[in-house]
């Protein structure tokens, strides 16, 4: 027998969190809500439903919520650990497929893919889902068909494996390319989602804002190579563009175009400084593993 778990991040959810509680009961061993500094009484509800509720007392984020979760699961003993949301966007009776693969040993972290909605989309988040889906899989340098569904289970491995740091929503993209660094096996299963719930207390413009920062700060730390290296290569395109602008003025003109010379100049010396940068930041960390695991020479 295995000992599961559902983790609940809720932040502000005390009109569905009860019925969201009960259904997981049916499907694991115990639900555990993390209360995310509410300021009604998802708490109280929660453990009105016989959930665990532990309260972080500052909204410090999903991802706080979620890092939590992650230490009590492996502190208590879990076999695997189902993550959702408590606003009812999630349908607890999808818990056993995402399960499946977990438990069956064919995967260590299954995401949840959104494809049987039960309401319809708005265009604006389609859109915006799929360009973080494109943000994530070049940061994870791997394919990813719904990189910021909440709904998604973990073995013990990958509890005891994941080191995550970020404290906003975009631990979602982090826990991915943490995934693909560690080498654990990732695997996809269909769920149904509700559109027509309130889903989050941040408007969708922001919301989107805050995990497009989140994910390049995870590239750029991650890989600095190809973050300051792609992104020294478009100023050193642009400033190459702009240079052969200035040369087709003057080529009309006897006169030199001083403002795009002098775009020209600023754009290859950023180029320049950022595709070094991302070598010199690519290159030291390994040199600074190999020279402190370099063995003294002998005592004689």
């Amino acid at each position: 027998m295995h000992k599961t778990l559902a983790a609940i991040p809720a932040y502000n959810e005390e009109i569905a969190i009860g019925t969201v509680v009960l259904r997981c009961r049916a499907y694991v061993d115990e639900v555990l809500v993390v209360d995310d500094g509410s300021e009604d009484r998802t708490a109280d509800v929660a453990r009105l439903a016989r959930a665990i509720v532990h309260t972080i007392h500052d909204n410090a984020g999903k991802g706080a919520a979620i890092q939590w979760a992650l230490e009590y699961a492996k502190t208590h003993g879990f076999d695997a650990m189902v993550l959702l949301d408590g606003d009812g966007q999630h349908d607890p009776a999808d818990i056993p497929q995402l399960f499946e693969p977990i438990l069956q040993d064919e995967a260590d972290l299954v995401i949840g893919v959104r494809e049987r909605a039960t309401s319809k989309i708005p265009v604006y988040r389609r859109f915006g889902q799929r360009v973080l889906d494109y943000l994530t899989a070049a940061g994870a340098r791997d394919t990813v068909t719904d990189s910021q569904s909440g709904f998604r289970t973990l073995s013990r491995r990958a509890m005891e494996s994941l080191t995550l740091n970020e404290a906003s929503f975009s631990v979602e993209s982090e826990m991915l390319f943490e995934a693909k660094e560690k080498g654990l096996r990732v695997a996809e299963a269909p769920i149904r989602a509700r559109y027509d719930v309130e889903g989050s207390t941040k408007g969708p413009f922001s919301h989107g804002l805050g995990v497009v920062d989140g994910i390049l700060r995870i590239v750029a730390v991650r890989h600095p190579l190809a973050f300051l290296g792609g992104l020294g290569v478009v100023l050193a395109a642009t400033g190459i563009a702009l240079g052969f602008v200035a040369l087709g003025t003057y080529a009309q003109t006897p006169e030199l175009a001083i403002g795009y010379s002098f775009l020209v100049v600023i754009f290859l010396l950023s180029g320049g400084l950022a595709m070094f940068a991302g070598v010199m930041l690519n290159v030291l960390p390994s040199a600074v593993v190999r020279m402190l695991r370099r063995k003294p020479p002998p005592i004689v």
